[in-house]
């Protein structure tokens, strides 16, 4: 009987040892594939879903509904799940977004974003000065920064982190503002902070200068 030099028992354990290591490795080297968006079922959800409040191409004409068209789709999915998740309260949009998994929001938003939105315009001359000022240069002795700085100089946002506003309807942008500054819309610490320092005034004039932004 031979026996089994003490060598090659240390290189077998110290295999055993590393094959769990490698497998962990290769694991993670080869990630799980995300799912593309679904445009064609995100059509067919929108329809059935959205086309009464936000019309069949994202371009409200109801200016208590906002224009979603062209918006960035991640902060649509966000604001999705936050309805769902009862974060952002809305009844209406609560009992939506309560019948959608995560994919079809993602197949939702991803749709709706390639339609393109419709420009807008500003109503009131008499403040459209003084919402360009707050839009381009904020309030300095209260500390309110431009809004330009997160959402752009001609209102496009920025992808995966600020809202697309340009030509959004003026009173659903002054109706948001509103909620942000009297704690009906919790679900951005950030707007809460930049609307409580803002009047009414301010607030209607800066959303009738986003309107005729683009």
């Amino acid at each position: 009987m031979k026996l089994v030099s003490t060598s090659l028992i240390t290189y077998l354990f110290a295999a055993m040892l590393a094959a769990p290591l490698v497998a962990q490795a290769a694991g993670e080297a080869a990630p799980a594939k995300v799912a593309k968006p679904d445009l064609v079922q995100g059509e067919k959800t929108f329809a059935a879903v959205c086309v009464a409040c936000h019309a069949a191409d994202g371009n409200s004409a109801i200016a208590a509904n906002p224009k979603l068209a062209q918006q960035h789709p991640e902060y649509l999915v966000k604001q999705l799940q936050e309805f769902k998740a009862g974060k952002r309260k809305n009844p209406v949009m609560q009992g939506f977004a309560a019948a959608l998994s995560d994919a079809d929001m993602k197949n939702i938003a991803y749709w709706v974003t390639s339609k393109k939105a419709k420009t807008g315009f500003a109503k009131d001359k008499e403040l459209v000065t003084l919402g360009e000022r707050i839009y381009r240069g904020g309030i300095s002795d209260r500390q309110v920064p431009a809004c330009a700085g997160c959402h752009s100089p001609n209102g496009a946002g920025i992808p995966s982190q600020y809202p697309r506003l340009g030509g959004q309807h003026a009173e659903y942008t002054a109706s948001q503002l509103t909620a942000f500054r009297d704690g009906g819309r919790t679900n951005s610490l950030q707007m809460t902070q930049v609307a409580a320092k803002l009047n009414d005034k301010e607030i209607r004039a800066v959303a009738d200068y986003i309107a005729g932004l683009r």
